[in-house]
């Protein structure tokens, strides 16, 4: 049974290095590292496909837009009969520090679009890879800072980083949240 593997992020040029766009950032990472094929044009999305390690994987970037991302997540997962247990999405978070990751598996969207249009799609139980990008400080800046790209300083930290995570998703993929987590440990 393949794996799911959903970065959330928004179609274009303009939102590339948003910080938004974390889960693009590391789904183009992996793609690069296993040369995954594609991607195509499917489910609204691009689709890569192929092996990390032992696993099957096809890792999808919804076009849609993060507000709907849940209706091509809905649309693969359908198509190619994936269990709840065998998604993982990757977003950012606004409730992590810049560079910190965490993991769990359901929980609410905590206000995150993406999220939300996903658990509406699909379900809450899905593992989540959570990307950190800290807060603006103050709720009414959060649009605005989640739609620019990272800063010089940020991008110093978070480019490696997809790196590392990608150098080390066969944990991920395997169960061991663990063994990921401090192998992906950003030291400060």
């Amino acid at each position: 049974m393949p794996y799911l593997i959903v970065g959330l992020g928004n179609p274009g040029s303009e939102y590339q290095y948003n910080r938004h766009n974390a889960g693009f950032m590391v789904v183009d990472q992996l793609a690069e590292k296993y040369k995954l094929s594609g991607p195509k044009r499917k489910f609204e999305s691009e689709l890569f496909e192929g092996q990390i390690g032992e696993h099957r994987v096809l890792a999808l970037k919804p076009m849609t837009y993060m507000n709907v991302s849940g209706v091509a997540v809905r649309q693969a997962m359908d198509f190619y009969k994936i269990p709840l247990e065998n998604i993982i999405v990757i977003h950012d978070d606004l409730d992590l520090a810049p560079g910190k990751l965490k993991t769990k598996i359901g929980g609410g969207s905590a206000g995150h679009n993406g999220l939300r249009s996903i658990d509406a799609h699909i379900d809450q139980n899905y593992k989540r890879l959570r990307f950190g990008i800290g807060h603006p400080g103050h709720r009414d800046l959060v649009s605005n800072y989640v739609l620019h790209d990272f800063s010089r300083e940020e991008f110093t930290i978070v480019e490696p980083l997809c790196k590392t995570i990608a150098d080390n998703f066969e944990l991920l993929l395997s169960g061991k949240d663990s063994d990921f987590l401090s192998k992906t440990k950003v030291t400060e």
